[in-house]
């Protein structure tokens, strides 16, 4: 559970370097945005995901990334030091932690 915790913080914290429009003030925010990240992944997630199984399905699954922005959204109005500029940068910073971390979980 400690390894998935670093990779994704390494992801947020990265990805927040590479995106103009995501900021991270340090990685200690990074680990706070991880654990936020996972517990509303955990708690909340699958509740949206079922009230809006409709939608989903009819974009073919590709609804799931607004609700990834979504939450990102969230969390950037609950971390201080995490910032996103608007939502396309949170669709886009939710892509690139899917990716992202599909390829780090596949390496290590």
């Amino acid at each position: 559970m400690l390894k998935i915790l670093l990779i994704n913080s390494i992801v947020i914290f990265v990805g927040a370097y590479l995106l103009e429009g995501v900021k991270v003030k340090s990685f200690l925010t990074a680990v706070g945005v991880a654990i936020l990240l996972a517990i509303l992944n955990t708690l909340i997630k699958p509740l949206i995901v079922v009230l809006t199984l409709p939608l989903t399905i009819l974009t073919l699954g590709l609804f799931i990334f607004v609700i990834n922005a979504w939450i990102l959204m969230i969390i950037d109005k609950i971390v201080e030091g995490f910032t996103i500029k608007g939502f396309w940068w949170a669709v886009l910073y939710s892509i690139f932690i899917s990716v992202a971390n599909s390829i780090m979980f596949k390496l290590f």
